[in-house]
């Protein structure tokens, strides 16, 4: 290294880490005690980092899976191997960047806020200058909080900055250096939202569907209905994303969901789930209040959901039926459409034995990786032969709904031939069946859902019971 300067800062935030830790501390103390936003807004009136400090004690992070910038962390080693000396300045708490330095091993010292001082911006610059002279040292950073550092820094460093920011690092210190692109790429965001998951939300349709009332505007009640379900579940699966940051890191396929694996700012997540929330309620506005008041229910569960339900046994997997039929609900709602005891009893027994089989799935995995619990949830892999045979009961409960809805007197008045619907139940059964036996061999997909979407045996299944149900409505 042919630098002057001998000792390189590095910033934590977004430079040696690609994330923040105010909002990971926040998510994961948020994610343990839902009372944490009013806690937290309580510490911040005594300042910012008594906020920092009470987010430390009240969350739990995984600093072994934080998503680290290698190229910052090869930046780093290369500099060492020189001769220079390393030092961790950030605004984020000190215990917490502590630990950070302690697992990497790649710093001489480290400094970060306490409980009476917040170390960034220019409180950092004056420090930096304090302990180590000005134009002593070489800094890399990432935001414009880092301004007054570079400014006094021997050179400037910057990650992934954007071009704004690489312009204003010009124009303060003519020894500057950057490295790596801005990122956030708009598929990126797409990612986040989960849009292949709002196929779930075709639900809200069946309540048309099955009463046989295909009119334009019906379906377009129906549309209208479905992209408001679809933004407001998006919003809570962001959020959802934000809470369960530490499990996600653990499993082999989540942790690269985006603002798991850093691909997305952390702090863009409450902006993104909030404009999704707002668009999900200003649609809802176009039809009757009573569906914003189902949807503000099924947003209300959603989110009791993250937070506190999905931690516990049986009532996870009630709750996931239960929001899987609040669509159905919500599309008779949009539609004026009255739901009939066969479709809500169909609906409760089919979507228990899904919500079962996802649980399945999840313990299966456990199971192969070794490991005895599932993180942030209430079950053992003992339970799995108890949880295999709910979602096989469930299942097969769902047919026999079928079975004595096709036996009723009042299909006759829908369906000319309902003897067709016979075959619909015999496809169910294979179908159900057949997805039981491949998530007991460990082949099934975090979300059946999406697994039979995909599935080519499953789509044949569902064009079968298409037809036939019109075979059955023809006259």
């Amino acid at each position: 290294m042919s630098e002057s300067a001998q000792i390189l800062i590095v910033d934590l935030d977004g430079t040696l880490i690609r994330t923040d830790l105010l909002h990971e501390t926040f998510w994961s103390a948020f994610a343990r005690d839902w009372r944490t936003p009013f806690k937290a807004l309580r510490a911040l009136f005594s300042g910012k980092a008594k906020l920092k400090a009470f987010l430390n004690r009240a969350s739990e992070v995984d600093i072994t899976r934080l998503p680290y910038n290698d190229t910052v962390i090869a930046y780093i080693k290369e500099f060492r191997a020189n001769g220079g000396r390393t030092v961790l300045a950030t605004a984020s708490n000190q215990a917490i960047a502590q630990e950070i330095a302690t697992h990497l091993n790649l710093f001489d010292e480290v400094y970060g806020s306490g409980p009476s001082h917040n170390l960034k911006g220019e409180n950092k610059a004056l420090f930096l200058s304090s302990r180590f002279g000005e134009k002593s040292y070489l800094y890399i950073g990432d935001s414009r909080a880092d301004l007054h550092v570079w400014a006094q820094a021997e050179k400037a460093i910057t990650i992934n900055a954007g071009r704004s920011l690489r312009q204003s690092v010009q124009l303060i210190n003519p020894n500057h250096e950057h490295i790596g692109s801005s990122n956030g790429a708009l598929s990126t965001y797409l990612k986040a939202v989960r849009p292949h998951q709002w196929l779930k939300n075709i639900l809200v349709f069946l309540p048309a569907f099955a009463a046989h009332q295909l009119e334009s505007s019906v379906l377009l009640e129906s549309l209208i209905a479905f992209l408001a379900f679809s933004f407001i579940a998006s919003s809570v699966y962001v959020t959802n994303d934000l809470l369960d940051l530490n499990a996600d890191r653990a499993h082999p396929r989540k942790c690269n969901r985006p603002f798991a694996c850093g691909a997305i700012p952390i702090h863009h997540g409450g902006l993104l789930a909030l404009c999704l929330f707002l668009i999900g309620i200003i649609t809802a506005l176009l039809l009757e209040p009573v569906f914003l008041s189902s949807l503000l229910v099924y947003y209300l569960l959603t989110s009791t959901y993250s937070l506190i339900l999905k931690r516990r046994t049986i009532v996870d997997i009630c709750t996931l039926a239960g929001l899987y039929t609040m669509r159905i609900i919500g599309g008779g709602l949009a539609t004026n459409i009255e739901l009939s005891f066969w479709l809500l009893a169909f609906s409760i027994f089919i979507f228990l034995s899904l919500a079962c089989i996802k649980r399945q799935a999840e313990l299966v995995d456990l199971k192969e990786r070794g490991f005895l619990q599932a993180t942030g949830r209430g079950y053992h892999v003992d339970d799995l032969p108890l949880i295999t045979m709910i979602a096989i009961s469930a299942g097969f409960m769902a047919v026999l709904v079928m079975m004595l809805y096709v036996n009723s007197a009042s299909v006759i008045a829908l369906y000319p031939t309902p003897s067709a619907l016979w075959g619909v139940c015999c496809i169910l059964l294979y179908w159900l069946a057949r997805m039981a036996f491949i998530t007991h061999r460990g082949e099934m997909h975090d979300d059946p859902i999406i697994f039979s979407i995909k599935d080519k045996v499953s789509q044949i299944c569902f064009a079968l019971i298409a037809t036939l149900v019109v075979i059955g409505a023809a006259s």
